[in-house]
């Protein structure tokens, strides 16, 4: 049973890093799209740290797609989703996947927009808009230890 246990191990360590990576994920993306609003409602200029944010927020999204990606196939090669009451298994298999797959493309799509924008303000709009709705899907469909599928998870 040496297999058994390194894959355990894998599996632990994977979501040790996706746990962690949320919240620098939440950080980022709420910062990109409340700098983005703030500039947009003060006609202000895209400055460099901004669009460091909302790159940086990007990068993050698609690096804790990896590691979710990683989570799922570990999750469906073992047959976890198989040992799942039904809710709890069509939670993880479609509903928080599917939704974090369109937060990430939601970040992607804003930062790609932005950079088509021809104005700071159109910049500004389409990374608050798209990061927003982003973070808000990140909050609700996150599974915070306070909610029945995060019970017992804790706050890592």
């Amino acid at each position: 049973m040496p297999e058994a246990t390194a894959a355990a191990d894998s599996t632990h360590l994977f979501l040790f890093f996706h746990s962690v990576l949320r919240w620098v994920l939440i950080a980022m993306v709420a910062v990109a799209g409340i700098a983005a609003l703030v500039g947009r409602l003060r006609n202000g200029p895209v400055f460099n740290w901004q669009r460091g944010a909302a790159i940086w927020a990007m990068v993050l999204g698609q690096a804790q797609l990896v590691l979710g990606v990683v989570l799922y196939g570990f999750n469906l090669g073992s047959g976890a989703f198989n040992r799942m009451l039904p809710d709890t298994a069509r939670y993880w298999r479609y509903e928080h996947a599917g939704m974090m797959l369109l937060v990430v493309a939601l970040v992607t799509t804003g930062r790609l927009a932005s950079k088509r924008a021809r104005t700071e303000q159109g910049k500004h709009l389409r990374v608050a808009v798209f990061y927003l709705l982003a973070l808000l899907l990140l909050l609700v469909k996150t599974p915070w230890w306070f909610t029945a599928m995060g019970e017992g998870r804790g706050w890592i």
